[in-house]
């Protein structure tokens, strides 16, 4: 019997930020259809994984690699891993003068075959999405994130989400400074993606009020770039309870 393999594996991974090394010798498997988060406190390196995964040309990898789907990925640049069905959101997602959203939207679909529908089915989908995450419409005729709150931002990256489906979604600080609605069109995003193409997530944050509408495989614990700790879903509750004190005074 065939033993299937982790959707993405990293194995050994150290990597370094100009000559400063971030992550150390990090080992991570994800199965395909999981939800896993990454915690930690500031400056644990977890960002910095979720964008070597992405191959952020800010990071250089020392020695470790990463496979996907089986296929090693560990010098495949960023827009193939995109391609691929990797999906990264930011903490700070960029504004971009000159591009609607809605350009920005076709375009990025387009890049994927499978992806393909006519230019009124894409207006009807987009509509679709637009409005189940609660997300005004005329947001889509606006240059892609200029002027737009950080709620707004986040909507942006739950649309995309949405709309590209990726295997594997990787999702950065997404609770940051977000109100409590905002929060929860995030979480029926999240809810939404997992339900339509049954992905992996990737859930990277410091603090629990997300996963509270979450429903967590795994939970994986970084302090100063190493992974020290997982457990399942109750580990949240313990890291809720007591902070991350217990792993930084190790």
């Amino acid at each position: 019997m065939a033993i299937s393999k982790p959707l993405i594996d990293i194995t050994n991974v150290t990597a370094l930020a100009g000559e400063k090394e971030i992550l150390h010798n990090v080992s991570l498997a994800l199965d395909a259809g999981t939800c896993h988060v990454l915690m930690g406190p500031n400056g644990a390196g977890k960002s910095t994984l979720g964008h070597v995964i992405m191959a952020d040309p800010e990071y250089t990898l020392s020695s470790g690699s990463i496979a996907f789907e089986g296929k090693d990925i560990t010098d495949m640049p960023t827009y193939k891993r995109a391609l691929a069905g990797i999906f990264l959101s930011f903490q700070a997602p960029v504004e971009v003068p000159g591009v609607p959203l809605y350009s920005f939207l076709r375009t990025i679909c387009a890049a994927r075959p499978e992806l393909k529908m006519t230019a009124r089915q894409f207006r009807k989908h987009v509509h679709e999405l637009a409005d189940e995450l609660e997300m005004d419409e005329a947001y889509l005729t606006r240059d892609l994130g200029v002027g737009f709150s950080g709620g707004e931002k986040k909507k942006v990256e739950m649309l995309q989400l949405l709309l590209l489906q990726p295997k594997l979604a990787i999702l950065d600080e997404t609770d940051s400074g977000l109100d409590v609605d905002a929060l929860s069109v995030v979480s029926k995003g999240i809810d939404a993606y997992r339900k339509s193409c049954d992905g992996t997530l990737l859930i990277i944050t410091h603090n629990t009020r997300i996963l509270e509408r979450v429903s967590v495989d795994r939970v994986h614990v970084m302090v100063d770039g190493r992974l020290v700790d997982e457990g399942n879903a109750s580990l949240i509750s313990r890291i809720d309870a007591h902070g991350f004190e217990a792993y930084t005074q190790e």
